[in-house]
């Protein structure tokens, strides 16, 4: 049911969002910490719903469809919002663009494995890619500014969350082939089991 903990607590992500716009858009050194504070939050949410669902045997249809959009709509937010606002440098932006086409091919694959009702497993690796790229991206929604209100404006922040933003986007890289072997996987054995006997599928 939609009113579950762990489908509230999924909910939550999408609602945090427009906070998170808000707080970003202010272009104030607090706004940057509290955009990150709320980036955080849910991104935390992420762990506790499955956690929770797991624990209590209330996993549901509603939870397993709205989690992995929530997961994007949060991350592609966040990137959207670091991009517009110049918060990454030009070198960054090229780990951004290979996250953000990895969500949108493993959506598509989802969509197509979905309609031959196969599932696919989130990998012990995805949930590390996971984990790199939420730490990565809140550390860059607080940023140097951010840092500056609670004293931490001696450390590198901005360019630790570019790093973390590299090793994550390495991360999808290695999540996305496998995904992407899934689902060719499952094509190929679609195409053959529906091409006449003896008939050769091409390959492309």
């Amino acid at each position: 049911m939609p009113t579950d903990l762990p489908n509230l607590l999924t909910i939550s992500r999408i609602a945090a969002i427009p906070v998170l716009v808000i707080f970003a858009a202010l272009g104030k050194p607090w706004g940057d910490l509290a955009a990150c504070l709320v980036f955080s939050a849910a991104g935390i949410t992420d762990y506790f719903d499955g956690k929770i669902a797991r624990d209590r045997g209330v996993t549901s249809s509603f939870g397993r469809m709205l989690d992995p959009i929530a997961d994007k709509l949060l991350v592609g937010a966040a990137l959207m919002l670091l991009v517009g606002l110049d918060r990454l440098s030009h070198l960054a932006l090229y780990p951004a663009i290979v996250i953000m086409l990895r969500e949108i091919m493993v959506s598509g694959l989802r969509e197509y494995l979905a309609e031959l009702r196969v599932g696919l497993p989130v990998t012990r690796l995805a949930k590390w890619k996971t984990g790199f790229q939420m730490g990565a991206l809140g550390t860059l929604l607080a940023g140097d500014s951010g840092a500056s209100v609670i004293g931490l404006e001696f450390l590198p922040i901005s360019l630790a969350g570019e790093v973390g933003l590299w090793v994550a986007a390495a991360l999808t890289l290695a999540t996305g082939w496998d995904y992407l072997q899934a689902g060719l996987r499952h094509a190929g054995a679609q195409d053959a089991a529906a091409a006449p006997q003896g008939e050769t599928v091409a390959r492309p």
